[in-house]
């Protein structure tokens, strides 16, 4: 029996429809995920079998998708909430003739295309399949490209999407590689309670980093232990800095930088694919698709922390299309565990994530999260959409941006670049997240007063969102982890205790 879609356009198509989207499938996600914010479901059931052609959800791994019931023939769930340089990998595909075929939805005027890439998502083109506005997320058609070649033998084939609207762009239901397509991929696993991961044979891990001397899952990246040891053991024996008298006892430390560079590029998220993200706003060393963590210690830095060459970014903020000039990045070192003794340092190259550049909502007064706020004066009104505050002379407009600082204790990264991240739980890292690290906080502000003609290069003030990766030279973070933070005492940009 044919299942019905979840979803139908709305006429609000990113607000709506990511609203719906929650209501039909939070009992799945609160289930199957258990707050990690991976958005992976399960194709092992749900796929339908039809000669010639490979699923949509039987991708091996993913970036920025879901999958949903659809209402397409053949039953089975398509893949959705697709937008720019989000990404499906399908393993062990045969590609049997240059014909291909894919059965595409958009309610999306922007339009785009799926770019289907030979063995990484930078790889040689295989074929581009262009989208257009089709009526509605669940309005199929079939569109058609000619492959650049047909390469022999199972491949590994990424469908990269490519558009310039800043909300999602297709739906996804099946693709064809040629007359008579034999191979199933691999496909994608039952969701589970535990960060999911695909399919993989049995010498894979089920739960990431934890077997030695076997591959990570898709998107997991393990620490170097040797290394991570290596540093762990020297932070033990520190001796830390007497608190001086008349020092304010919270555990702080900061780093303040100026703006390094804009480019629409992101690392973490989309690396080694130039142009690929919104606009963001770097600080820190300068920043490309390309940079890496080995580059950021190498590098010259904004940064005024001796020691801390790492990387920090947000979207770019705009008045009337034109960037909003800054007026100062501050980055907080913090701890909010109750017994602060217990945070450690940074392991090597940890790269993390806070926010979501895809929620699309409206953020009146009150609204309680991703709140752009005046500091230095009143807020005397808000923006005609309600989204900005509108600041008093004399202030500016602001954000304060948290991030997690319980880790796994395994993974410098995961898919989402954030599920080996967590939150304490009374006030302890337990669990899943077992090692206490240094809370980040940016506190970004601007040259302005708020109000009418602002967004974000990734849209509402609700997408507002941080991207960090660490290099920090171990010598310098160590003192300052173990002097401040480990003796609730406040710091500066050194180990120089501080009132007030």
């Amino acid at each position: 029996m044919r299942t019905p879609p979840a979803h139908v356009a709305p006429p609000d198509r990113t607000r709506k429809r990511r609203r719906l989207a929650r209501i039909t499938l939070a009992s799945a996600v609160a289930a199957a995920l258990a707050g990690s914010g991976i958005y992976i479901a399960g194709a092992q059931a749900e796929e339908v079998a039809v000669p010639g052609r490979i699923q949509a959800e039987g991708f091996a791994a993913q970036s920025g998708a879901q999958t949903e019931s659809t209402g397409d023939a053949d039953g089975g769930k398509n893949v959705g909430w697709l937008g720019n340089a989000d990404w499906l990998r399908y393993d062990g595909v045969s590609i049997t003739g240059a014909d291909l075929k894919a059965r595409v939805a958009a309610n999306n005027t922007d339009g785009g295309a799926v770019e289907l890439r030979l063995g990484t998502q930078t790889g040689t083109l295989l074929a581009s399949f262009p989208i257009a506005h089709t009526g509605g997320w669940q309005k199929w058609t079939t569109v058609t490209a000619t492959a650049t070649s047909v390469p022999s033998g199972p491949q590994t084939v990424f469908a990269v999407m490519k558009s310039t609207s800043r909300s999602d762009f297709v739906n996804l239901n099946w693709f064809t590689f040629g007359s008579g397509t034999a191979t199933t991929p691999s496909a994608s696993p039952t969701p589970s309670a535990s960060p999911a991961t695909p399919t993989t044979p049995a010498t894979t891990p089920t739960t990431p980093g934890t077997t030695p001397g076997t591959p990570p899952a898709a998107g997991w990246v393990p620490v170097d232990q040797a290394r991570w040891n290596q540093e762990l053991a020297a932070f033990n024996a520190i001796k830390p800095k007497p608190v001086t008298p008349g020092t304010t006892r919270v555990p702080e430390f900061h780093t303040d930088c100026e703006l390094a560079n804009s480019a629409p590029d992101d690392p973490i998220v989309v690396p080694g694919l130039p142009g690929a993200s919104h606009m963001h706003t770097f600080f820190g060393p300068k920043v490309d698709a390309f940079t890496t963590t080995d580059q950021l210690l190498s590098s010259k830095t904004t940064c005024n922390a001796p020691g801390d060459l790492s990387a920090y970014w947000t979207p770019e903020l705009r008045k009337d299309g034109k960037p909003v000039p800054m007026k100062s990045f501050r980055v907080y070192y913090g701890s909010r565990v109750k017994d602060p003794s217990t945070v450690k340092p940074f392991p090597p190259g940890l790269r993390m994530v806070e926010g979501d550049a895809k929620k699309q909502v409206d953020t009146p007064k009150n609204a309680g999260s991703n709140q752009f706020w005046c500091a230095g004066s009143a807020e005397t009104g808000r923006s005609a959409d309600g989204n900005w505050p509108v600041c008093a002379p004399g202030g500016n407009l602001i954000f304060q941006l948290v991030f997690k600082d319980c880790w796994d204790g395994k993974n410098i990264d995961s898919p989402d670049h954030k599920s080996h991240m967590g939150d304490p739980v009374n006030g302890v890292c337990t669990g899943k997240y077992p090692v206490a690290v240094p809370d980040l906080s940016f506190m970004v502000n601007y040259q302005s007063l708020g109000g009418d003609g602002l967004s974000l290069s990734s849209g509402k003030p609700s997408s507002m969102h941080g991207d960090f990766m660490n290099a920090w030279d171990p010598a310098h973070l160590g003192p300052l982890v173990k002097s401040c933070l480990n003796q609730n005492a406040k710091c500066g940009t050194e180990v120089t205790f501080a009132g007030g």
